[in-house]
């Protein structure tokens, strides 16, 4: 059996932590593309506010399956 990915960047934030970054991301992309198998992180960026971590940013490669 054969298949064919295609790869997409998307970039998501929280203010919780990377981990849930990557959840949001990876939830919302799940609503427009089908057949996500995987993903990967590119980046990990923070933004600070009065020397605090305010949230926090991920850019996510995302592999997803296309359908035959």
């Amino acid at each position: 059996m054969s298949s064919v990915a295609k790869i997409t960047e998307i970039s998501a934030s929280s203010d919780k932590s990377f981990a849930d970054a990557m959840d949001v991301g990876i939830t919302r992309a799940s609503k427009t593309l089908k057949n996500i198998s995987g993903a990967w992180v590119n980046e990990m960026k923070v933004d600070v506010k009065d020397g605090k971590i305010c949230s926090y940013r991920v850019n996510m490669k995302v592999t997803f399956v296309i359908d035959d």
